[in-house]
Parts: C-alpha cells; structure tokens; sequence
C-alpha cells in the first residue's frame, strides 16, 4: 500500500520549521521509522509534513555549563552508539549502551531520540530511559509570531501508549539530561523474543550516591513507564537486589490485573537491572 497523497517542506531554519506547523495542520517528520509504515499503511493521513532531517539545530551534542547534556532530537541513535556523546562517564555509558540494542543498524542510522520519544511507544527503549534518567524535554513552538519554548519533565510527558503532552503545534527540540556523578551506577535490561523485536518487558535503574538520586523504571507496561522509587531507594541503600517476590507484589501493587507471563517477564527485567546496577558499584 502506498500513503495518500500530502504535501511536503523542508526548511532550512528552526523558525520556519515552527512556522510551518503553526496551526497544527502540518505533521513534523524527522527519521519516519515509525511515520513511514503508519503512511504506507494509511493508519496516518497528514495533509502536509514538514521535514525536520536537514535542520543543524537539532543535531548538536553539548555539554552546557550546569552540566547537563543537551541532544538535539534529531539527533540518531546510531549517532549516539558511535561516541558522538562529548563525555565520558556513566551518563553516556547507558546512553551508548541502550542505542546500540535499539532494533537493528539500519534501524538505528535513520531513527531519532526525538523522534522516537514523541512516537511513544510504550516498548520504545528512550522512554523508559530517558525516565530513568529524570530528562527534561525541550518544545518549540511558532507563538505570536515568534519562537517560544517550554520545558517538561520526561516523566509528565508521556500521558499514555502513543499519547504524550506534545501540542499539535509543538515539535520536540532537545533532551536535556541531568549531570550525574562518576560514582553513578545504572542497569538497563529488556526481554524480546529475538533480537530486532520490540521487547515484551523492560527496566531501567539510576543510582548515584553523590546526589542521593535513585531510580528504578519499568517500560513496556502498555502506557507510560511506571517507576519504582521505593524499590530502588532501598537498593541504593542496602547494595542487596530484592527478591523476585518483593519485586512482583511492587509490581502488583502499581500494575493491578497484569497476566502472570507479562507479570513474570517485568519481574525478570527489572531484577536483572538491578543486578547491573549493583555490579556497576
């Protein structure tokens, strides 16, 4: 099947960028892994895209003064599995570790960080990575004629299973992660029934003992990621992983009603994470 017929720009700024999609008429298109299927298949039908792939000021990496890492939501997790990260450290250590079990290369040359967090998919690796590591997301929108932006917290972002706070005239700009410490530690694990595959449970755990920041994330819930900050407090705290029954009744008490497989598979992936993260110390 091919997609119904649209129109298409591509401008050579951020301010026209905004401007064309002022309105909410105009759909944004950077690496299209996702929109290009849901085109083919007509299960999305915009009346204009307007392409984001050639514009320099989502593709930059920095370190900014306070220490957070800026990335451009443009840019590609192939970028990102390369070093393209300006520091060395636990941040970009997880950062390039979860990139490069992102689907396959190929995959991975085209796919954006921006892209794929506006998307939403609850499998997607980014959004229950980028909870874990308490990232602000950066919007930009064409307002009164001129270019105004908004910050929001990753973990109020995503409202649901493809549904976030993103306006209809909005466009994600950039991911700004906090500094961590060089004595931060992370663990990161997703089952999948084979390689490529979006994966059927996933979990993510933060710990730096410098800020006292601890985090533990589970993905894949169907909606939005469901943290467990109980779970990874305690593991910060005592250097011991859970057993896998306190960790299925947290489970249960976050999740009622979950089948006993997917149930299970959860449990799985966020011990695991935690088991990394413990060796990591």
């Amino acid at each position: 099947m091919k997609p119904a017929a649209f129109g298409y720009t591509r401008p050579a700024s951020l301010d026209a960028a905004a401007e064309a999609i002022a309105g909410g008429a105009a759909k944004p298109a950077s690496g299209t892994q996702s929109l290009g299927p849901m085109l083919n298949l007509r299960l999305a039908r915009p009346g204009h895209l307007v392409d984001l792939s050639a514009l320099p000021e989502l593709t930059s990496i920095v370190v900014e003064p306070d220490g957070r890492l800026r990335i451009g939501a443009g840019v590609t997790h192939g970028r990102i599995e390369d070093g393209a990260l300006p520091e060395n450290g636990p941040r970009s250590e997880m950062l390039r570790h979860v990139a490069g079990d992102i689907a396959y290369r190929a995959v991975r040359n085209r796919g954006t960080l921006g892209g794929s967090l506006a998307h939403a998919d609850p499998a997607a690796d980014w959004v229950t990575t980028m909870t874990a590591l308490d990232a602000t997301l950066e919007l930009i929108a064409w307002r009164s004629g001129r270019l105004a932006r908004r910050q929001i917290a990753m973990r109020r972002f995503m409202l649901g299973a493809y549904r976030t706070a993103l306006e209809s005239d909005e466009i994600l700009s950039a991911v700004l992660l906090p500094k961590l410490s060089d004595s931060a530690c992370w663990g990161y694990a997703k089952i999948c029934r084979k390689v490529g595959e979006f994966a059927d449970a996933m979990a993510a755990v933060v710990l730096d003992p410098a800020s006292g920041y601890a985090r533990g994330v589970v993905g894949s819930t169907g909606g939005a990621p469901v943290l467990f900050p109980h779970l990874a407090a305690d593991l910060a705290r005592q250097g011991q992983v859970p057993e896998e029954a306190v960790v299925g009744e947290a489970l249960d008490a976050a999740l009622p009603g979950l089948a006993l497989v997917k149930r299970k598979l959860m449990t799985v992936a966020l011990v695991r994470a935690m088991s990394q993260t413990v060796v990591r110390q």
